[in-house]
């Protein structure tokens, strides 16, 4: 998670889907990077254990490639959690697809692979998962990253509960939403404000998803009153879990999924 790129677009039409009233369709815990901390973020091995777990959502950060191919990477940079070197958005999926983004984390998962978009959507088909794609573009790459994950995503989802887009970045999400409106997006926001509130009307979201601290009673009699629905990253400590509870926010990032069992709060 990073922060917000300021910018105004145009209003855009919201999703043609439920926010603000009826049942919220997602599951209320959210695995943060497929796993949280207890396998390599964002690889096929994260969303297992996730899914072993319990878990039936999982937030997952995705970028493009020189060439143009959506893949998991939180980093503008490769060198945390993988073996190749320098900028990301500058290698071509051909030469991503090879590097080793498992070393970095245990000896056990030496060798797992970034994995691309296609690979992730083709584990919640099987697996009946639900999915918080945030657009995590390279800078100067707003644009082409909401256009092409959004399109690729419309083109490719087939299961009934459509992926929730959600980013930092208002230029991303408003191309996407230009691409394909039909998908419910949140706007990811480190403090909660009324321009957070003016950007996410403008962009059609269905949701706010704050960092924990930004939501209390004021925030969220605030952002119920403007339609939103909430969430709240990254929820790791039982007292901040209750306390969200009990404000009915109503979703929960985390990376505690062996502490938090994913029924808790449903």
């Amino acid at each position: 998670m990073n922060s917000a790129s300021a910018s105004h677009p145009e209003p855009v039409q919201p999703a043609a889907w439920p926010a603000a009233s009826g049942d919220w369709p997602y599951p209320h815990w959210i695995a943060h990077r497929g796993a949280g901390t207890l396998a390599p973020e964002n690889t096929l091995a994260a969303f297992a254990l996730g899914h072993a777990h319990g878990y039936r959502m999982f937030e997952c950060d995705v970028r493009l490639s020189a060439d143009g191919q959506p893949f998991l990477l939180h980093d503008d940079r490769l060198e945390r959690t993988t073996d190749g070197q320098g900028e990301a958005v500058e290698w071509r999926w051909a030469e991503l697809a090879g590097l080793d983004a498992g070393s970095w984390h245990s000896p056990r998962h030496a060798g797992e692979r970034l994995p691309s978009l296609a690979d992730v959507v083709e584990f919640c088909r099987e697996h009946d998962c639900a999915l918080n794609v945030e657009l995590k573009p390279a800078p100067g790459d707003e644009a082409r990253t909401g256009r092409e994950v959004a399109a690729r995503l419309a083109r490719s989802w087939t299961l009934a509960l459509p992926p929730l887009l959600s980013s930092f970045s208002v230029a991303a999400l408003a191309a996407a939403a230009g691409v394909a409106p039909q998908l419910p997006r949140g706007l990811l926001l480190e403090a909660f404000s009324d321009e957070g509130l003016g950007a996410a009307r403008r962009l059609g979201c269905v949701a706010l998803i704050c960092e924990q601290r930004a939501w209390d009673v004021s925030t969220v009699r605030q952002a119920r009153a403007a339609g939103f629905r909430l969430l709240a990253y990254t929820v790791d400590e039982d007292g901040e879990a209750a306390r969200l509870l009990a404000l009915g926010v109503d979703g929960l990032i985390t990376d505690r999924i062996d502490h938090f069992p994913a029924s808790v709060g449903a």
